[in-house]
């Protein structure tokens, strides 16, 4: 038997596909902003003086302030929805990056990049469209989540070589003036005009399984992951597996936010050109979009941990190689490879923290997990930064990369992927 949100739903294409499409579009845009910090890293050096950690430490005053920005939208989601989270934040993510514009001190970056833009970076992230997508659909979650995420991918390999050849011509100013333009018009339009918070907003269901159970008499329908048995913060962090995730997604950041930073600052020390190295990060994006699009429906047949405990196996092996070899070539094999694993976690870290603590409250989990992740990945692209400065190389930051992935290889093994119970004391 069909119920009354059900018939209202026939005969018409259902919302949850405009909510994929306006998720895929923010995060396509926002992904070039987020990115460009590496591809203007040098220009920025050559023109204000700065050295390599002094630049870095205002991407790690970003990762800290988006860290906390993750955990407050994640928080202010699951109370009010998504809407006025996501406008807000674009607000203060655009009006950051177009005051960089006239900046002409480091402490000025340090306000505008460091607090302004990163406060508004937690409420158009990932982990906030994971969350958004998740509750739009039950059916083919993991693949929906990362063809939403995918958005992230195309928009760093479009948007990238495009940035690099309006740098060259126009500066690095008129491009974070470009960016906060962009990001204002196309998140502020999408949010308000389509952005809703689930399918009961329009009397819809969600988009679901055939194993979901109806309930005509009451009206809705309830899956069969859905529980009254879910767990918040408090009662998450009690168990074994939420810390061990921890770790994974600290280290996970670590090495991606290292990587984006400082790909085309080492491979152009190497003597590779500017151009050809802001290529190597385009197709980085790009290659992330094939490891998103796996990930997902493999999470839907085999479970999370395990692809995401191959990620780094990947991750320590591409370290072990640049760390061998700094040719053209093997630069290009060590970009595409780590970047078939950059955003692996992204669709999989809601998927998991899903099935072992319940949707419920998943924003405020995602955040906190989250924040970890950024917290992780600025430290790391601030040390990676004070490491050349101090050695007159990256080779030091590679090596301690590489056990790191190690560790996060291990602790993924060591997560128990099933419904925990919640502990009355």
């Amino acid at each position: 038997m069909i119920n009354s949100k059900e018939i209202k739903s026939l005969g018409r294409l259902y919302f949850g596909w405009y909510i994929l499409a306006s998720s895929f579009t923010i995060l396509f845009f926002n992904s070039g902003a987020r990115t460009s910090f590496g591809v203007l890293f040098k220009p920025m050096i050559a023109e204000l003086g700065w050295n390599r950690g002094q630049i870095s430490l205002a991407f790690f005053l970003n990762m800290i302030f988006s860290a906390f920005s993750i955990i407050v939208s994640g928080k202010l989601y699951d109370r009010y929805g998504p809407k006025w989270v996501i406008a807000i934040s674009s607000v203060f993510f655009s009006f950051g990056y177009m005051l960089i514009f006239f900046i002409d001190s480091l402490w000025q970056f340090y306000i505008c990049y460091g607090i302004l833009a990163a406060l508004g970076m937690g409420g158009t992230s990932v982990p906030l469209f994971a969350a958004l997508i998740s509750k739009w659909f039950t059916k083919w979650r993991g693949l929906i989540i990362s063809l939403a995420l995918s958005g992230n991918c195309l928009g760093q390999f479009v948007l990238i070589p495009l940035l690099s050849l309006f740098t060259l011509r126009y500066g690095w100013r008129a491009s974070y003036l470009f960016f906060g333009l962009i990001i204002f018009v196309v998140n502020i339009a999408l949010t308000l005009m389509v952005i809703k918070k689930d399918p009961e907003d329009l009397s819809q269901m969600p988009y679901r399984s055939q194993d979901d159970i109806k309930i005509s008499g009451m009206g809705k329908t309830i899956s069969l992951e859905e529980n009254l048995g879910d767990l918040g913060l408090r009662d998450a962090m009690k168990t074994g597996s939420f810390w061990f995730f921890t770790i994974v997604m600290f280290i996970c950041g670590s090495g991606d936010f290292l990587v984006t930073t400082h790909l085309i600052p080492f491979v152009t020390d190497q003597g590779i050109s500017y151009t050809t190295a802001s290529n190597m990060l385009a197709w980085f994006g790009l290659i992330s979009l094939a490891g998103i699009l796996i990930a997902g429906p493999v999470s839907d047949l085999i479970g999370n941990k395990t692809p995401i405990a191959l990620t780094f196996i990947l991750r320590f092996l591409s370290f072990l190689l640049i760390l061998y070899d700094q040719s053209l070539t093997s630069s290009y094999i060590f970009a595409l490879t780590f970047g078939f694993t950059v955003l692996i976690t992204a669709p999989l870290s809601t998927t998991l923290i899903g099935r072992i603590y319940g949707f419920s409250h998943i924003g405020i989990i995602s955040g906190f997990i989250n924040t970890i992740h950024s917290f992780g990945g600025g430290l790391w692209a601030y040390l990676g930064g004070l490491i050349f400065d101090q050695t007159g190389s990256y080779r030091l930051a590679f090596i301690l990369s590489a056990i790191m992935a190690l560790v996060a290889f291990l602790s993924a093994l060591l997560i128990t992927e099933k419904k925990a119970i919640r502990i009355i004391r």
